[in-house]
């Protein structure tokens, strides 16, 4: 059977909207792990207030965990795409088996050492007292299914970059809805509490990982998975995941540096801000993984055309890619700035955490709009095997929101902290668009030679 999309042929605008929706909707879907999670422990009778707080602080966690699956998923599918590209479907053969293998080694490699520091990194990250109990509870069951989510999300990559973005989205919706079923079954019905969530999200992430290995070996994809090492390939692999991993690690310690922040200067409202921007963080993830679907989903795209040579459809490809995420964002912007509120009551119904994170969510959200070019310009070189300069864009726009995080409570109100982020979403964004206008010219017309 043919693919869904050929990637060196097809109109470059119906390409990308055919792989960047798909894509866009898995991660919105996604999101739905960690918010209905959140909503429905949020919701729990007598403490849920402080049981979202906990989650909150085990979300950079678990979001830590995941990322080494895009240092295997996301560094090897752009070689494949390219490799295919260039027609050596050997290679991407290769690529594929020493990925897989990867995959399985290294989550076990994290669920070992992520067990044996867990208490150490829930007290580390900001918990105390009763939310280090919660954050515990949920950390003990949650890691136990970590080599399904790295295997499950790490693969996912190479579905959709072999031009099947919808098998990739359905893998995530079958995680997702299953989560949503087994949310209220496990917390309310059989009284587990913030470990049933725990256990729901595991069984859920198992799920999907069925479903890829079950894609990834049957008659439908033209290269299967299989057992393998290549370490010349596998070394590649490291050095162009490594850029995507490091990105979302540090996404993490951007989180906690607000917690650690948040809980050093918040005084007598300590509690209330690390709820409210564990609210603020749900909705973030409405915006930036998504985001990420647009501008990830299609790097196929790039790799594969960057690997045939044609200079002409990768710049299509990224003025299309950019106008898609600029439409994005621009409509969550409004969103943010006006319909919050909408948002918020599915987590807490109390008047002070409402206008607290109402208020939090409009000045985080004001530099948005530019994150469509930084995510576009950072992707889109991630996807030509480009991960130096990808890496140092990114971490450009990190350093600007760390000193901002460090800075302004230093002068200004603990409220006001949020304002790193429009600072570095704007800074970055136009520190990006600047290396992209001196260097993609020279990028392009060099040889595929990654």
């Amino acid at each position: 059977m043919g693919r869904e999309n050929n990637l060196g042929t097809d109109d470059i605008r119906t390409l990308v909207f055919r792989l960047a929706i798909p894509s866009m909707l898995a991660q919105f879907v996604s999101v739905l792990y960690s918010i209905v999670d959140r909503m429905y422990i949020g919701n729990i009778a007598g403490y849920g207030e402080q049981a979202l707080a906990a989650v909150g602080i085990c979300g950079p966690i678990v979001t830590l965990l995941s990322s080494f699956s895009a240092l295997i998923g996301i560094g090897g599918a752009p070689l494949f795409s390219i490799r295919m590209g260039s027609g050596n479907e050997r290679a991407a053969k290769q690529i594929i088996n020493s990925c897989f293998t990867m995959l399985l080694t290294v989550s076990f490699a994290v669920m070992l050492a992520a067990y044996l520091l867990k208490d150490w990194m829930i007290s580390a990250f900001g918990a105390g007292g009763d939310i280090f109990v919660y954050a515990d509870q949920y950390m003990t069951v949650y890691l136990a299914g970590t080599v399904f989510a790295i295997v499950s999300l790490g693969l996912n990559q190479f579905i959709i970059c072999q031009g099947y973005a919808n098998l990739g989205m359905l893998s995530v919706i079958i995680g997702a809805a299953a989560n949503i079923v087994l949310d209220p079954i496990f917390i309310f019905v059989f009284k587990m509490g913030v470990p049933g969530a725990a256990w729901a999200t595991i069984l859920s992430q198992m799920c999907s990982c069925l479903f890829v290995l079950k894609v990834l070996t049957g008659r439908k994809i033209p290269v299967k998975i299989g057992f393998g090492l290549n370490w010349e390939l596998c070394k590649k692999v490291l050095a162009l995941g490594f850029t995507p991993f490091i990105i979302i690690a540090f996404d993490n310690v951007l989180i906690i540096s607000l917690n650690v922040v948040l809980k050093k200067y918040g005084g007598a409202n300590e509690g209330m801000l690390l709820t409210c921007a564990t609210i603020l963080q749900s909705f973030m993830l409405i915006i930036t993984m998504p985001l990420g679907g647009i501008t990830g989903g299609t790097q196929t795209i790039l790799g594969y055309n960057y690997g045939a040579r044609n200079k002409e459809r990768v710049m299509k490809a990224q003025k299309e890619i950019l106008k898609l995420a600029l439409c994005f964002v621009t409509v969550m912007f409004i969103i943010a700035q006006f319909f919050s509120r909408y948002f918020i009551i599915i987590f807490t119904r109390n008047p002070e955490y409402i206008e607290m994170t109402e208020r939090i969510i409009r000045l985080y959200t004001l530099g948005i709009i530019p994150l469509g070019a930084q995510y576009t310009i950072v992707d889109g070189f991630t996807g030509l095997g480009i991960a130096k300069i990808a890496f140092s864009l990114s971490f450009f726009r990190k350093f600007l929101y760390l000193s901002g995080v460090f800075l302004l409570p230093l002068f200004l109100d603990i409220g006001l902290v949020f304002a790193a982020e429009p600072i570095s979403d704007i800074g970055g964004a136009a520190f990006s668009i600047l290396i992209y206008c001196l260097t993609i010219k020279k990028i392009l017309n060099r040889s595929a030679s990654v």
